[in-house]
């Protein structure tokens, strides 16, 4: 999955020195929207925390790491992913934050490879370090212990966060694109964009053209990322209280009539069992999230934005937002290191949710917490912006 609750920092922050944060609170400027960057963390610590403390991570009986979630066992658990599955709020504020940097460097009379070099610059960095160090412990640990299967086998699960952010940076390129179509016509680009999205489904479910939910998966981000260009221009600022909550029932009526019909799951991650997850290939029902969790962002951000206004807030919101994608990237190569010293100091892990296994949630909070701080010590200077690394 890709969602979890925010609440106590788990998720360390050993990144920026204080200096280096406090000065780039300094730095920000009175008309940014620090809601924006508050949901883009919030996002990333929710997806951390789910996969840490909300999966059943285990050994299958062919060997891998395996991490099914409760949710078939407990019921009325899918109800939470409807606010958990939380990566529908990093596109949207992704949209916003794409389109902000397009106008910016359209305005300095460069093009889309100006653009697109800084914007994946800083998202791949993270990536093919990950990438490299992976490739070197694999090669290491087969040369010194002949015989062991690659990691591609036994710890697929480290790769997770590279799909998501893989459809990211697809959208990331396509802005320019998507900007120009949102400026041609708004409402018309968004309801043709959710047109196209209903329209593959159909053809999947109805008509076994497997092709199109792989294209959905692509474009139900694109229209989640299309949302966040109304948030940025101002539109959706410029809507009444009422308008904001008639966006979230819409996106809610829209996301129980397509539950209720009998073709998607009513979880929004994967579930055990079921045959349809409705985020790979992604389904309509993702943009109806997408629409609903808008709706609820609109809702709160007044709120937000009050409490965003306090110093110690900001900056914790800062210093998180500097390492956000090293924290995507390594957190579970944190959880198979936790797992290997959990299985070094004699314990075994738990293949069901017993009250044994709730009773060890908070272990598996605190425990690959402790690893990604060590993580983040080493490979978030990768990711920090210049200034900030002078000041470490």
């Amino acid at each position: 999955m890709a969602s979890l609750p925010a609440t106590t920092t788990v998720v360390p922050r050993p990144a920026p020195s204080p200096a280096g944060v406090d000065a780039l609170v300094d730095a920000t400027p009175a008309s940014r929207d620090r809601v924006v960057g508050a949901l883009r963390g919030l996002s990333i610590v929710v997806v951390v925390l789910w996969h840490w403390v909300l999966s059943i991570t285990h050994w299958s009986r062919s060997g891998a790491l395996t991490m099914p979630n409760p949710i078939d066992t407990v019921p009325g658990l899918w109800a939470g992913t409807w606010v958990l599955q939380i990566m529908p709020v990093f596109f949207v504020v992704g949209g916003y934050a794409n389109l902000a940097a397009w106008d910016a460097v359209r305005s300095r009379g460069a093009t889309w490879p100006g653009y697109a070099r800084k914007r994946v610059d800083r998202l791949l960095k993270p990536i093919a370090a990950f990438l490299l160090v992976w490739a070197v412990l694999d090669v290491a640990i087969r040369t010194l212990r002949p015989g062991t299967p690659s990691v591609w086998t036994w710890g697929r699960v480290v790769f997770v966060p590279l799909w998501f952010l893989g459809a990211y940076l697809a959208v990331v390129l396509l802005a320019p694109a998507t900007a120009w179509l949102h400026r041609r016509s708004a409402g018309g680009g968004l309801a043709g964009l959710a047109a196209t999205v209903v329209a593959l489904d159909l053809a999947r479910f109805h008509l076994g053209w497997t092709a199109a939910g792989y294209a959905n998966s692509l474009l139900v981000w694109v229209f989640a990322h299309q949302l966040g260009f109304w948030w940025r221009d101002g539109r959706a600022l410029a809507w009444s209280r009422a308008r904001h909550a008639a966006v979230a029932a819409t996106g809610l009526l829209a996301l129980v009539a397509l539950t209720a019909s009998g073709t998607y799951s009513r979880s929004m991650v994967a579930v055990r069992g079921e045959h349809v997850s409705n985020m790979f290939p992604t389904t309509a029902c993702i943009a109806a999230l997408a629409v609903f969790q808008f709706g609820l962002v609109l809702l709160a951000r007044p709120a937000l934005e009050r409490l965003l206004a306090r110093r110690r807030v900001w900056k914790a919101t800062v210093s998180l937002n500097a390492v956000a994608m090293t924290v995507f990237t390594w957190h579970m190569t944190a959880l198979v290191a936790a797992i290997g010293i959990w299985r070094a100091l004699g314990f075994d892990l738990l293949a069901r949710p017993t009250g044994a296994w709730w009773a060890q949630r908070p272990i598996w909070l605190l425990l690959p917490g402790l690893v990604l701080a060590g993580l983040l010590a080493v490979f978030a200077r990768i990711e920090l912006p210049p200034s900030v690394r002078r000041r470490r």
